[in-house]
C-alpha cells in the first residue's frame, strides 16, 4: 500500500489471498473498499477515507476506499461482539494491509490513551463484564408486561372514566420507557452472545411492543454511538434549525444572520416543542415513513402488530377516535421522559465539529453520566451511566458500575474530565445550556 501511494499509481492493489489475514480482524491497518449502502454504519463512521495526498481524490477509482487506523480499531471493536463473524462480511472488501512503517494513529490522536483504554478493555473482558445476567434482563421484560396488563385491568375493572384513563395513561407511558430502554440493550447485542436473537428479540420489543422500527433506530443510533455530538455526523444534535446548540453553532448562525426563530428564547420555548412533540409527532411520522420509503415490510409488519393490539384493547373503552386520542396522549407523556432521560447526557457537554480525537477522548467529551441510585438506574434504563454505555456498547448495563471506576481511574491519569451529577442538576443542565447558546447566538446575530 506504501509503494502503490508513494508511486502514484492509479491501480489500487489486488485483494489478498484468503483467509483475510489475522491482525486485519480489528482490522487495523488494513484498507478496504467502502462498505455497501446498508452496511452496519459502524463501518462509514469509523473507517476513514484513503486519499490521495496531492489531489485530495479518492484513488483507485470506482468505488472509494476505506482505511481503518488504531483509533478507529477501539470503535470497531465497541460495536461487534463476534469479529470472527464481522470478518466473514468484511472479507470481500479487503484490499490490502498498510506497511509496518506507515503510522497506525491519525494527527493529533494520543497513542498512549488508544493503548490504555484497549488494556482498559481487556480488563473489563476478563472480569466477565461482558456477560449479560439473562434472568435480570427477563424481569425487565416481565415487568413490562405486568404494567400492560395492569393498564388493561384498571379500564376494564373502573371504566373509562377520566380519572382510571389518566392512571393508565400514566402506567402505559411507563411501560413504553422501558420498554424503550429495554430495546435498546438488544439494539446493543449486549443480551445474548449471538447477534441473531439479540436482533429478533429487538425486533419483537421495538416493534410489536413499541410500534416501532429496528433498521430505523439502528440506522440512526449507531451514527450517534460513532460520532457522539458532531454536526452533520450525529443525527441526533440535527436540530433541524429549531435549536442552536453547544458553542460553535450559534455563533455561526448569528454571523449569518439565521434567525429561524428566535434562538435567545430557546431555552423558554423547549418546554413546549421539545419533549411534548419528539415522539408523537416527529418521531413517529419519520418512523413511519421510513419503513414504507425504504419497503422495510418485516419491520411494518412488527409495527403494524402493535397498532392492531393497541386498537383491539382499547376501542371497546373509546371507540376508534377515542383510542387515537388515547394513544397520542401516552406518546406525548413517554416524549417528555425520552426526551429530559437522553438529553441530560449529551446536550449538556461539548458539541462540535469533528475534532479526530482518539476513541476515548472522543466520548468523554460528548457524554457525562448521573449518580447511581435504584431509583436513576431504573428511571433511565442505566443511561446514568452514559460514559460507560458510549465506551463500551455492547457491554450489558448491569455492568456498568463495575467497570466505571475503572474508567475514571483513567480519566484521571490523563486529566480528562469525568462528569457525574445528581439527577435535578442534570435536568437543570439542559435548560441552561440551551439558554447560553441562545445568549451565544444574539451576542453574534447583534455584534458580529
Amino acid at each position: 500500500a506504501t509503494q502503490w501511494r508513494n508511486r502514484g499509481d492509479s491501480r489500487p492493489p489486488r485483494a489478498p489471498p484468503s483467509p483475510m489475514p489475522a491482525r486485519c480482524i480489528s482490522p487495523e491497518g488494513c484498507i478496504f473498499r467502502t462498505p455497501p449502502q446498508g452496511a452496519h454504519m459502524s463501518y462509514s463512521h469509523t473507517l476513514g477515507k484513503l486519499r490521495s495526498p496531492s489531489s485530495g481524490r479518492r484513488l483507485g477509482g470506482g468505488s472509494p476506499l476505506t482505511t481503518c487506523l488504531s483509533a478507529p480499531q477501539d470503535a470497531f471493536r465497541a460495536f461487534h461482539r463476534d469479529l470472527d463473524f464481522v470478518r466473514k462480511f468484511m472479507k470481500p472488501l479487503l484490499i490490502g494491509e498498510l506497511a509496518p512503517e506507515e503510522p497506525s494513529q491519525d494527527h493529533g490522536k494520543n497513542s498512549q490513551i488508544t493503548e490504555d483504554f484497549q488494556a482498559l478493555r481487556k480488563t473489563a473482558e476478563d472480569m466477565n463484564l461482558f456477560e449479560s445476567n439473562h434472568l435480570f434482563f427477563l424481569l425487565l421484560l416481565a415487568h413490562i408486561i405486568v404494567m400492560e396488563s395492569i393498564a388493561w385491568f384498571t379500564i376494564f375493572y373502573f371504566g373509562n372514566g377520566w380519572v382510571p384513563t389518566v392512571i393508565t395513561a400514566f402506567v402505559l407511558a411507563t411501560s413504553q420507557a422501558q420498554a424503550g430502554w429495554l430495546q435498546h440493550d438488544y439494539g446493543h447485542l449486549s443480551v445474548f452472545k449471538k447477534s441473531t436473537w439479540n436482533h429478533v428479540v429487538h425486533k419483537f420489543i421495538i416493534g410489536h411492543l413499541k410500534g416501532a422500527s429496528a433498521n430505523w433506530w439502528n440506522h440512526r443510533h449507531f451514527q450517534h454511538h460513532a460520532k457522539p455530538n458532531i454536526f452533520h455526523k450525529d443525527p441526533d444534535v440535527n436540530m433541524l434549525h429549531v435549536f442552536v446548540l453547544g458553542e460553535w453553532q450559534p455563533v455561526e448562525y448569528g454571523k449569518k444572520k439565521l434567525k429561524y426563530l428566535p434562538y435567545n428564547h430557546q431555552h423558554e420555548y423547549f418546554f413546549l416543542i421539545g419533549p411534548p412533540l419528539l415522539i408523537p409527532l416527529y418521531f413517529q411520522y419519520q418512523i413511519i415513513m421510513t419503513m414504507i420509503v425504504r419497503k422495510d415490510w418485516v419491520d411494518l409488519a412488527w409495527a403494524i402488530s402493535y397498532y392492531a393490539r393497541f386498537f383491539i384493547t382499547y376501542i371497546p373503552f373509546y371507540g376508534v377516535l377515542g383510542a387515537i386520542i388515547f394513544l397520542n396522549f401516552i406518546r406525548f407523556l413517554e416524549s417528555q421522559w425520552f426526551v429530559w432521560v437522553t438529553q441530560m447526557n449529551h446536550i449538556v457537554m461539548e458539541i462540535d465539529r469533528e475534532p479526530y480525537r482518539d476513541w476515548f477522548s472522543s466520548q468523554l467529551a460528548a457524554t457525562c453520566n448521573v449518580e447511581q441510585s435504584f431509583f436513576n438506574d431504573w428511571f433511565s434504563g442505566h443511561l446514568n451511566f452514559q460514559i460507560e454505555h458510549h465506551l463500551f456498547p455492547t457491554m450489558p448495563r448491569h455492568n456498568f458500575h463495575k467497570v466505571a471506576p475503572l474508567v475514571k481511574s483513567l480519566c484521571a491519569k490523563y486529566g480528562i474530565e469525568y462528569q457525574e451529577k445528581p439527577l435535578l442538576r442534570a435536568l437543570q443542565d439542559i435548560i441552561r445550556s440551551l439558554k447560553k447558546s441562545g445568549e451565544l447566538w444574539l451576542d453574534a446575530y447583534l455584534h458580529k
